[in-house]
């Protein structure tokens, strides 16, 4: 029996740029198949501070018409361990900046009971949905800015 490679590649998507896009294209390229795990709204805000600008629904179809996906689950739980539970898959994906933190040595620890390989990849350093999400507010307080001609 052929065993296929489950992959899932967790975010919140929102703002969609060329980073998530790597991290999809990266992601599929180790794995037969590739469930993203869309943070929901409410899981987001816990975890950055903020709700996403991109409502749940519009990130979640965004996300599952990129050809690299083969399924979009909504991630509502801050355990991934949970999240594994349901979804089954074999290696998860996070960016680099997770390696070496704790948050990263805790999923490591805690995916290695349960036999799941954490693969990481290049952050993409100059584009990020935190930097894009900066960009809109400067333009936003700006008199006059992104106004109707």
């Amino acid at each position: 029996m052929v065993q296929h490679r489950v992959g899932y590649a967790p975010g919140v998507y929102d703002l969609f740029h060329v980073g998530h896009l790597n991290i999809l294209r990266h992601a599929r390229s180790q794995c037969d198949y590739l469930v993203a795990g869309v943070v929901s709204d409410e899981m987001a805000a816990l975890a950055k501070g903020h709700r996403p600008v991109i409502p749940l629904p519009e990130r979640l179809e965004i996300v599952r018409s990129v050809r690299y996906v083969d399924a979009a689950f909504v991630e509502t739980v801050p355990d991934k361990v949970e999240t594994w539970q349901q979804v089954r898959f074999d290696v998860i994906f996070k960016g680099d900046d997770w390696r070496g933190t704790e948050k990263g040595e805790r999923l490591e620890r805690d995916f290695a009971e349960v036999g799941v390989e954490v693969v990481y990849f290049p952050y993409t350093v100059h584009t990020s949905s935190t930097q894009l999400r900066r960009a809109l507010d400067v333009l936003v307080s700006r008199p006059g800015a992104l106004s109707a001609p």
